[in-house]
């Protein structure tokens, strides 16, 4: 029981000593960044302006050096053939052309290389064609874009399976 006591008092001592470092560090954090702004300055940069250029985020997010300048396909998927309804219609998405792959000669099964084969299927998803653009150019991909396919939709009603079209027509003419 004694020991107990002991244990929680330590940690209770030391949890307050962390808790009053960090209100310290905090204070002379408020301290620094409202000099800062009485003078006019900003606290943690430069003067100057950032400009971000194409491909500079690619550059700084650990992607290899080879896989920098990728080109990629931006397109809107179409519609499923099981599914006609339009929830996820209008989406565009961002996919990788697939530069290593080889078939296997045991089981016939199709193998790649390729870290960034499937990424596209599930994960660069996009709700504008301009947004896509903007990633594939900030991360400094070349792209190509597809455009979206309109089907042509024709009125029918069903009365139009069983009307007469005229007489048949013969190989023959």
């Amino acid at each position: 029981m004694r020991q107990e006591a002991r244990v929680i008092s330590f940690s209770s001592r030391r949890a307050s000593s962390m808790m009053a470092n960090f209100m310290q560090r905090a204070a002379s954090h408020g301290v620094a960044v409202r000099a800062a702004v009485l003078r006019g300055a900003r606290a943690f940069s430069s003067g100057a302006l950032v400009e971000i250029k194409p491909g500079e985020i690619g550059m700084v997010s650990g992607i290899p050096e080879e896989h920098l300048r990728r080109r990629v396909v931006i397109y809107s998927p179409a519609r499923t053939a099981s599914q006609q309804g339009s929830g996820k219609v209008g989406r565009w998405k961002i996919n990788f052309v697939s530069t290593q792959k080889w078939e296997n000669p045991l089981m016939g099964w199709t193998s790649t290389g390729d870290p960034y084969a499937h990424v596209g299927d599930s994960a660069l998803s996009f709700d504008s064609e301009e947004a896509a653009k903007a990633f594939a150019e900030r991360h400094g991909w070349d792209y190509v874009v597809k455009k979206r396919h309109t089907p042509l939709l024709r009125v029918k009603s069903y009365a139009d399976n069983f009307k007469w079209k005229g007489p048949a027509k013969s190989d023959e003419a």
